[in-house]
């Protein structure tokens, strides 16, 4: 049972994130599931799932393959697609076969929540089950066994030097390729801290162009990494929230911040600007921040769709635009330039002009 220390009401975001972590397990013994045989069917073809959902699927859920939602999404140099789900593990679609990906050794009811492609071309999947790199042929899987703090991971980045930085409920690790090496925080830490998992997560890592590191904590605010010195980043100096769920820098060097309470921000390096608290957003639980090739900021606002950011206006987007849900777990873009979001419901995509059910564009998700 985890032990949630806010005083503030519980939010529906946050509700997600304990949702996430204990993965459903009185739910999953229940669920119904049936394949479909079919005797002519390729052997590599994973066969339709009939299965429970925790939500009706209004859009494609990938063939039955998604019983809950896809909580990451990615499309690699290859031109596969990667769809990292909450409790039923990787699915992947090579341009010929959506199938769902076994890797030996981790839970059937794997949740992904982070996927990077390193410089040599190799895929890594944080995981509820470890650090998973898929070489193009074949998986590996690293856990505590290879020094990681905690299998549990929910930050992954790689740096300039290829360095990858996995962030566990247990603190942060560094991996060269063959050890992980422990990566300590500053004790500093906010008054009343509101931490959901642990005081030692950290959600979201990313590396900016000037090669600082920043560390999304559970709670404690922002650290900020660069040549040996740590800055903590709080409601005392700039943040509107010390609760934050996801940080983006963009291609002009600002670092956009969305919070669990605060709303969105942007730093531009020197101030802080607050769009929420300016009116411009409705709602205060910002997650999945995304720039797409465009330079458009793309976030969501729980129950209150998607905003897309163009430099200069804010556009709201909800379920009378044609989003299946107003609850947006995920957002990518593939090479066709069309942005994909991976919600409650199923999975949309907006070709530029609309928003629309995946498979209207992309039949193969079935």
């Amino acid at each position: 049972m985890i032990e949630m220390k806010s005083q503030k009401p519980l939010s529906s975001k946050m509700l997600t994130f304990v949702f996430i972590a204990l993965h459903l397990t009185s739910c999953y013994g229940q669920v119904n599931e049936q394949v479909e045989k079919k005797e002519n069917a390729p052997k590599n073809q994973t066969p339709a799932l009939k299965q429970n959902t925790v939500f009706p699927q209004i859009h494609t859920n990938l063939n039955g393959m998604v019983r809950e939602f896809v909580r990451a999404m990615y499309q690699d140099t290859k031109g596969t697609y990667w769809f990292g789900t909450n409790g039923n593990g990787i699915i992947r679609y090579d341009g010929q076969t959506l199938e769902t990906v076994s890797v030996e050794g981790t839970s059937p009811y794997l949740a992904v929540r982070e996927i990077v492609e390193d410089k040599a071309g190799n895929v890594w999947f944080g995981t509820s089950d470890g650090l998973l790199k898929y070489d193009g042929a074949k998986f590996t899987t690293f856990s505590e066994k290879e020094g990681l703090q905690n299998g549990e991971i929910w930050g992954l980045t790689i740096d300039k030097s290829g360095l990858i930085w996995v962030g566990t409920i247990e603190g942060v690790g560094r991996f060269d390729g063959k050890k992980f090496m422990p990566f300590l925080l500053p004790d500093s830490m906010v008054a009343n801290p509101q931490h959901m998992l642990s005081d030692q997560l950290v959600f979201k890592i990313i590396e900016d162009k000037n090669g600082t590191i920043w560390l999304v904590t559970d709670g404690n605010g922002i650290f900020k990494y660069h040549k040996g010195e740590f800055t903590h980043l709080t409601d005392k100096n700039g943040l509107t929230d010390n609760n934050a769920a996801d940080i983006l820098e963009d291609k002009h060097g600002n670092i956009w911040i969305g919070t669990f309470y605060g709303g969105v921000s942007k730093f531009d390096g020197k101030t802080y600007t607050n769009f929420t608290k300016e009116g411009a957003i409705e709602g205060v639980e910002i997650g999945n921040l995304f720039e797409d090739s465009k330079g458009n900021i793309w976030f969501s606002v729980e129950n209150k769709g998607v905003y897309r950011y163009d430099g200069t206006n804010f556009t709201q987007f909800t379920t009378e635009n044609g989003l299946t849900t107003n609850g947006v777990q995920s957002i990518f873009e593939d090479n066709k330039q069309q942005v994909w979001f991976g919600t409650w419901q199923g999975i949309s995509l907006y070709d530029g002009e609309k928003f629309m059910n995946a498979i209207e564009k992309e039949p193969w998700v079935k």
